[in-house]
């Protein structure tokens, strides 16, 4: 800071020399992380205009000046623009140099340097595609994908999508997609290669437990259309309740589900949260409280001191049926904050495997060229305080579901869910 005091004391002095090497751009981003909280309803995200992606051009403003007290300690400057020169200097193919990409991959590298796979850059036409995803407007594999352990995996391939029909499962480690090597990836720059127009081909190689090597996947993009919720009345008299994940029709159909059920009167609900990779919050907190009447549903922690409660919305007309929730280790987020709500207040049984552990919260920012920044601000802590992206959500009993289960259609953790309704 003293350089910039310094700075600052001989400023008319130095100011041709600053003016050519100190940079302001790439802090711009940094003054905006506000805003849309990354839960909010569709209305919201529809109102997140994009411009369209420019490659061309000049990157404007190369030569500003650092904003007093913008820096806690000594930084400069210099060296960044030092390897902006020798690359226009020194490289061989100096006709592939691009100034908006060189410094949208600086703007990525600033905020890769953070190690969270869920706080990215998004340039403008990533930016673009991430916010058709979230108005539902996309076209794909139908697949939620994550990363654990810096290898790209498969978090929930959605029913009857692409993907699923391709023979992909929850835990599946892609190790290229068309040929081309994940390491290192992000997690948006994954979805932006694996997605493309309908009846176009992606190429995932992948490997699985089980599987003696890797194998190559060809799936043929399709259109994105899901229905999330999905139910049945055994003749067992037992309510078969399937969220695929919490998006915009979730709660409409939940409640038609919810009044079907008090309509049945059934022996016991089985929700089923396998491979739910999640989705909205609010929706998360209106499902969990029909079986919890009071208290937290979740919390939003910021610091140690910065909380939120979300608090059931004390209907809980289910309360009263015996319930088994089933989940493994595709069920992501949202459908976590379900399973952790109700097994913390003792409403469910949990059966199946240790959820995925996406316990977080983002936001995100447009930026004036259109590009983005997505942000994790905060976790989100079960009823109990246990951190859901540190843990995931343990079931009360743990059951596998084996390729060979998968293979001959056999279904041991629904089959543990009946048992465990029969005796109660």
């Amino acid at each position: 800071m003293d350089s910039i005091n310094n700075f600052n004391n001989s400023q008319e002095k130095k100011k041709t020399y600053w003016f050519k090497r100190l940079v302001i751009v790439i802090l711009i981003g940094l003054v905006f992380f506000a805003g849309m909280i990354f839960a909010q309803k569709n209305e919201i995200v529809r109102q997140f205009t994009l411009k369209k992606a420019d490659y061309t051009g000049n990157v404007l403003n190369k030569y500003g000046l650092i904003p007093k007290d913008k820096l806690s300690k000594d930084i400069d400057f210099d060296l960044f623009w030092n390897v902006w020169d020798l690359l226009h200097k020194e490289y061989v193919d100096k006709g592939k140099l691009n100034e908006k990409e060189m410094f949208y991959g600086a703007m990525h590298g600033m905020v890769a340097s953070l190690n969270d796979p869920y706080t990215v850059f998004m340039d403008p036409k990533i930016a673009k595609e991430f916010a058709n995803d979230l108005a539902g407007t996309f076209e794909g594999i139908g697949a939620e994908i994550g990363i654990r352990k810096d290898v790209l995996v498969i978090v929930a391939p959605l029913a009857g999508m692409p993907a699923e029909k391709a023979g992909l499962k929850a835990g599946d480690k892609i190790y290229a997609i068309d040929g081309i090597s994940t390491a290192g990836i992000s997690i948006d720059e994954a979805v932006n290669k694996i997605r493309g127009q309908k009846d176009t081909e992606v190429v995932l190689t992948i490997s699985r437990d089980g599987i003696a090597k890797a194998k190559e996947v060809k799936i043929k993009r399709g259109i994105i259309v899901v229905k999330s919720v999905n139910t049945e009345m055994r003749s067992d008299k037992i309510f078969v309740l399937k969220i695929s994940n919490f998006n915009n029709d979730t709660l409409d159909l939940f409640k038609q589900a919810v009044s079907k059920i008090i309509e049945v009167n059934p022996k016991g609900i089985i929700l089923d949260l396998r491979n739910n990779p999640g989705g909205y919050l609010d929706t998360a907190v209106e499902v969990a409280s029909e079986w919890v009447e009071d208290g937290a549903v979740v919390t939003e922690k910021f610091t140690e001191e910065k909380k939120n409660e979300y608090l059931a919305r004390g209907r809980a007309r289910l309360k009263d049926f015996p319930t088994v929730v089933l989940v493994n280790q595709g069920s992501a987020s949202a459908s976590e904050i379900v399973a952790g709500a109700l097994k913390d207040n003792n409403k469910a049984t949990i059966i199946g495997k240790k959820t995925f552990g996406k316990g977080s919260v983002q936001t995100m920012e447009e930026l004036p060229d259109g590009s983005s920044v997505k942000i994790t601000v905060a976790k989100w802590l079960t009823p109990k305080g246990d951190c859901i992206n540190d843990l995931g959500i343990m079931p009360n009993i743990e059951v596998e579901l084996t390729e060979e289960d998968y293979t001959n259609l056999k279904d041991p953790q629904l089959d543990k869910a009946l048992e465990v309704l029969g005796k109660k």
